[in-house]
């Protein structure tokens, strides 16, 4: 039962993270605020694997079948990231981040029917749960006009873009080392923040080069923003090495009351009635499935 403190504490940093990258997204954009949370991260992540790999050395095994999963997971995350900040610009941060928990029945159907992995009936009833929740807690209220589907597209592409990385990065980490996971869950992160450094970095260096200075010119809130975006990975990777993705990210779903709290005390965003309702009907519901 290690994984569950993991991902509470690995949503707890990603709120940080995620506050800290909606701050840049001004100045350098989607793109550039989604290259913080890599280019910022690898040098931590790097000497989180140095302190794995000295504590308990052992034999990694690198082989195409890692670095395919690993580089399916880099690039569906990038995608993924740019879109939640969209839709965090285009919303609220607090529901932003609702939107992004859209990735759970994707995780857990990926998980199921391609990873053949096992889910008891009261797991699969709590992630419907939460999955209602998430859906009624997102959907977009008229105020003047027609109602605004462009936060939500954006954060449902998110939330599946997610499932697939974390599926992907789930089996990257067995594919490397299926006895040690917590060293291996390590190395992943590292390799898979290296992969979208390189192709992150290397296409705004050439097609969004004032985004890309704008990155580095606040690089004391970038450090920030990198420091949380690894040690949330590290938890994240290290959660899914250790469980089915989809339990992962039922778990997960307890950013939403952080990130609501954050909203309201970083970006003086306001907790409605209904948000608080069904943001309790989707906590039951991952507490079922973390406990089935």
């Amino acid at each position: 039962m290690l994984w569950i403190p993991v991902t509470i504490a690995a949503a707890a940093f990603q709120v940080a993270r995620n506050a800290a990258q909606r701050s840049l997204m001004t100045g350098s954009g989607p793109w550039g605020a989604t290259l913080v949370r890599f280019l910022f991260g690898l040098p931590f992540s790097c000497a989180f694997v140095a302190v794995a790999l000295a504590v308990l050395p052992h034999a990694l095994h690198f082989t195409p079948v890692f670095f395919g999963w690993s580089a399916l997971g880099a690039f569906a995350q990038i995608g993924a990231t740019a879109a939640l900040l969209v839709a965090m610009q285009r919303s609220s941060f607090a529901l932003g981040t609702a939107f992004q928990q859209s990735g759970l029945p994707f995780a857990a159907l990926i998980g199921f029917f391609v990873f053949h992995d096992h889910l008891s009936p009261a797991a699969w009833g709590g992630i419907l749960l939460a999955t209602a929740g998430l859906t009624a807690l997102s959907w977009p209220r008229r105020i003047d006009g027609p109602r605004d589907w462009s936060a939500a597209i954006l954060g449902t592409v998110s939330g599946a873009s997610f499932a697939v990385s974390a599926n992907a990065f789930r089996q990257a980490s067995h594919a490397l080392d299926l006895a040690h996971p917590i060293p291996a869950a390590l190395v992943t992160v590292a390799v898979v923040q290296a992969i979208q450094t390189a192709a992150l970095g290397s296409w705004m260096l050439l097609f969004a080069r004032p985004a890309l200075m704008a990155v580095l010119r606040s690089w004391r809130v970038s450090m920030g923003a990198g420091l949380f975006g690894a040690l949330a990975s590290a938890g994240w990777f290290v959660a899914l090495a250790l469980a089915p993705a989809g339990l992962v990210r039922a778990v997960g779903v307890v950013e939403m009351p952080i990130a609501a709290l954050a909203g309201k005390r970083l970006f003086a965003e306001r907790i409605s009635r209904r948000q608080w309702l069904f943001g309790g009907a989707t906590a039951v519901g991952v507490l079922l499935a973390a406990l089935a």
